[in-house]
């Protein structure tokens, strides 16, 4: 299987809002798996249930996870991608469809996009900051940015009742 890419490890810390942080950063990691290696569902639950969620990975220490909230994400994300892909295609510049995307960016931009379309308990501009953290654990900041400007495109299509309110 593929080394899920470095991170820049959070301190842990307690609390419901860090654990699904921590989940967010796990389905990212584990999508990111899927993509560049193939890996099943099922192996990748087994592996970041067992190995990553809350443990230390070589020498850094993960935030404990929710996880059926990592479950959540990472199923609904492999259920619907056929769904999810053709929204951020459409998100994304043109000229830059989604496969030309980097594989860690394109984890995370499924991911967030699953999230805006199905997980309406989470406001949307909470997912969006969320995701762009999880971002910038990975990529640089202009590329942080993109992943701020997609998914809050997104948003404003899935949540058009929350950003009406100003």
């Amino acid at each position: 299987m593929a080394d899920a890419p470095k991170t820049k490890a959070p301190k842990p810390t307690d609390g419901k809002a860090n654990r699904r942080g921590a989940a967010r950063l796990a389905a990212v990691q584990a999508l990111y798996q899927m993509d560049i290696a193939g890996a099943g569902i099922n192996d990748i639950f087994a592996e970041f249930e067992s190995h990553w969620l809350g443990n230390e990975v070589e020498g850094d220490e993960y935030l404990p996870a929710e996880a059926a909230f990592f479950r959540d994400v990472v199923s609904g994300v492999v259920r619907d991608q056929g769904k999810i892909d053709p929204v951020l295609d459409e998100a994304l510049t043109r000229g830059w469809p989604l496969k030309r995307i980097e594989a860690i960016l394109r984890a995370t931009l499924r991911a967030g996009a699953y999230e805006l379309s199905h997980r309406k308990d989470i406001p949307a501009r909470v997912v969006i900051k969320e995701y762009v953290d999880v971002a910038h654990a990975f990529v640089e900041a202009d590329e942080a940015g993109m992943v701020n400007a997609v998914l809050d495109q997104i948003a404003r299509q899935f949540r058009t009742d929350e950003f009406a309110k100003g």
